[in-house]
């Protein structure tokens, strides 16, 4: 074995494995720049701060949108999916939508599964003081793998809730596989609620992921901060500028964190560099007409049963059940 083998072996035995995977991603994306960070990277504990900063934002209307239609479809929910299900929230995050489905559809049990431990912990605990009869059972864990769900003594009929059009930040083929998985997850007739962003102008979509304060740039940015702190980096991040992009084509919205001069950087024993110009691609969203929704939910498994979309058509939750 070299002295360069044995100092990364050395090196990659001080990591956990989330840092070796964190590390092996970003080299990947740096090599090729056609290659896209998976987006769970950005929710460090401070990612998922500016993300919840994102969402009150005048120009994201996401988050406002699927909020008012829950609240607004709260009857035709609860006729829909019923009472004392087990409610599954993947990617709960600060659970700031939850609290509406929870009235509406009055679930007997609430397990939030997101990858933010001390995120998930603080929201449980708010929404343990303002619903204090509901058992909560948060599992901090990777949605994107099947997650064992806790042991429950009473069957309880299942509902997934996947809010925020995240299944967006997915390629369609990545997205059907999340599905199928989120089906072994939840088990045989379970109903999943889901969130899609629909395609709309661009006068609201670019505004959405570029603001006018700067925070959907600080979160973008955020990433090279963690893998700074993380992975001992020294990657120079004033050398580097957000950018949302949209690609007609695959009706997507493209973050991209664009190198503002030739930057060299180390990452253990690798040297990377970017030449002016060049761009490392941080996330993407994903934006579906109202039948390529439904296709996908069918292709992942699921069958639509219903549909609420607000007056604009800017943003839909479907219903779906477990194809088995």
């Amino acid at each position: 074995m070299t002295a360069a083998s044995r100092t990364l072996v050395q090196t990659l035995a001080q990591l956990t494995p989330e840092q070796v995977e964190l590390r092996d991603d970003f080299i990947r994306c740096c090599r090729d720049t056609r290659q896209t960070m998976p987006a769970r990277w950005l929710y460090d504990h401070r990612g998922s701060e500016l993300f919840e900063e994102i969402t009150t934002l005048t120009e994201y209307y996401p988050t406002r949108t699927e909020l008012a239609l829950l609240r607004d479809a709260d009857a035709k929910l609860h006729e829909a999916i019923g009472e004392g299900r087990m409610l599954i929230e993947f990617g709960a995050g600060s659970a700031h939508k939850t609290p509406a489905l929870i009235e509406a559809i009055r679930p007997a049990r609430y397990v939030p599964i997101d990858v933010s431990g001390d995120y998930l912990r603080e929201s449980s605990a708010e929404l343990a003081q303002a619903f204090p009869d509901l058992e909560i059972e948060p599992i901090e864990a990777d949605f994107n793998r099947t997650v064992p769900l806790p042991h429950c003594p009473r069957r309880l009929p299942i509902i997934g809730f996947f809010a925020g059009s995240t299944i967006g930040n997915l390629t369609p083929f990545e997205a059907t596989d999340l599905l199928r998985r989120m089906g072994e997850t939840l088990g045989d007739d379970a109903l999943l609620l889901i969130g899609m962003d629909r395609v709309k102008s661009l006068d609201i979509l670019l505004p959405a992921y570029d603001d006018a304060r700067g925070v959907t740039a600080a979160f973008n940015l955020n990433l090279l901060h963690r893998i700074n702190r993380e992975l001992d980096c020294n990657i120079p991040v004033e050398a580097f500028a957000h950018e949302a992009r949209w690609s007609q084509p695959r009706t997507r919205i493209e973050m991209h964190l664009v190198a503002l001069r030739d930057v060299e950087f180390s990452l253990g024993e690798e040297r990377i560099s970017f030449g002016k110009g060049a761009t490392i691609h941080t996330e993407n969203s994903h934006k579906y007409r109202f039948e390529e929704a439904r296709m996908l939910l069918r292709c992942g498994g699921w069958e639509p049963i219903d549909a609420w979309s607000d007056p604009a058509d800017h943003f839909t939750l479907f219903l779906a059940r477990r194809d088995s």
